[in-house]
């Protein structure tokens, strides 16, 4: 099999160091940059247009370049026949995504969105809690995601990040779409939104740094979602509130547990002691090959990808207009 990943910033290179391990792919790189050649190995061609790797004939594609970018290069590349990695989020703009689905549809694209937290083993965890029913009737949840952005890529000025900037699609709704795709894998289609979005830090950014947000399900459960760039230490943390007991995670201890109402007492459910954050990533490519081999629906496909993208524009509009808004079904 022939890979071709689009963009080799941080993800794409994370993609590139994974599939050379763990499989024998030969891949192809389309990156403008040209400093590339001494930092990545020998068997890896690079090239700096799109059409010079198409020559190659790659038969998947690893979309890492920069959101805002995502949906032309897809298109192009699922017309010549590729199954399609999107990193997420899908886009900025839903401008050109139904062209992009009537055309993935047409050539029955495999396609994944690359939301790696589903194959997180934690995460996992949590699904499997809910949808066994350990804490009867789920109510409401609470989650955040709390980061600093200039922690991510100590050696790279954050203000020309895509995080930092509108005009590529950053923001911290878009680039922290993590929390948002996780619940709607838990618990479905968002029937309503309200948020509070914006820029209230001093980071040198022109674009959103912090999101508060209400969504209330179709299934009417609430879910309270804190996002942010400029927390110390970073943390992810999950709390899920039923009618006999309660659900809780965080990152800080990598442990679900679980507080039973009658009992009184939280026990333990999954804790990793050593935990590694590349095995998520590595778990979701080789569902993606699987899924190419075996030409079958991925878990997070276009159509999901594209349904997460206009809720969380939605929750963008809410606080621009500073009322809820309706999510369309």
């Amino acid at each position: 099999m022939k890979v071709l990943i689009v963009g080799l910033g941080s993800i794409g290179k994370r993609h590139l160091k994974n599939i050379l391990s763990t499989t024998d792919c030969e891949i192809i790189v389309y990156s403008k940059h040209t400093n590339l050649k001494s930092s990545v190995k020998k068997n890896v061609k690079i090239f700096n247009t799109l059409d010079a790797c198409l020559s190659e004939k790659p038969d998947v594609a690893f979309i890492t370049n920069e959101t805002a970018y995502h949906i032309p290069i897809a298109k192009k590349l699922a017309k010549a026949g590729l199954d399609l990695f999107i990193e997420k989020p899908l886009s900025n703009t839903i401008e050109n995504v139904n062209e992009l689905s009537k055309i993935v549809e047409k050539k029955k694209t495999v396609t994944l969105i690359g939301c790696n937290l589903r194959f997180d083993s934690c995460i996992r965890k949590i699904k499997s809690l809910i949808e066994q029913k350990v804490v009867g009737k789920i109510i409401s949840v609470k989650v955040e995601c709390g980061t600093y952005l200039p922690d991510w890529h100590p050696d790279e000025n954050y203000t020309n990040s895509y995080a930092a900037r509108d005009d590529l699609g950053g923001g911290v709704v878009l680039t922290c779409i993590h929390e948002l795709d996780y619940l709607y894998w838990f618990f479905g289609k968002v029937k309503e939104v309200f948020s509070v979005t914006g820029q209230f830090s001093n980071l040198k950014i022109d674009t959103s740094d912090l999101s508060a947000t209400i969504l209330k399900f179709q299934s009417d459960i609430i879910a309270e979602v804190h996002l942010d760039y400029f927390q110390k230490p970073e943390i992810r943390s999950c709390k899920i509130i039923g009618t006999k007991g309660t659900i809780y995670w965080d990152s800080l201890t990598n442990e679900v547990k679980v507080y039973d109402f009658l009992k009184t007492k939280w026990t333990s459910k999954l804790k990793i002691k050593k935990y590694q954050k590349n095995e998520m990533y590595v778990k979701e490519l080789k569902h993606f090959i699987q899924c190419v081999n075996r030409k079958e629906k991925s878990i997070n496909d276009l159509s999901q990808g594209n349904y997460l993208l206009k809720v969380a524009l939605e929750i963008i509009k809410s606080s621009k207009l500073k009322k809820s808004i309706i999510i369309k079904k």
